[in-house]
């Protein structure tokens, strides 16, 4: 996981992302990651329960995005 943390109380699950942190941006080139669990993870103390997150906002055209090139 990148940027995220999970807390359970009680039966109540909490997450924490710090938002104003970046990891890259994503494989497509479409957006910039902030935070993941990085597919699917278990619950501490709920393992039979699954979570997958991710946090991203789009990159912006003109930022580095990548793009494809040619014709169909």
């Amino acid at each position: 996981m990148q940027n995220v943390v999970f807390q359970v109380q009680g039966d109540h699950l909490l997450i924490d992302v710090d938002l104003s942190r970046e990891f890259g941006v994503s494989a497509s080139g479409k957006s910039i990651i902030i935070a993941t669990t990085g597919g699917n993870v278990a619950v501490p103390g709920f393992e039979e329960v699954k979570v997958g997150l991710n946090f991203y906002r789009p990159q912006q055209s003109g930022r580095g995005a990548r793009r494809m090139n040619g014709s169909y």
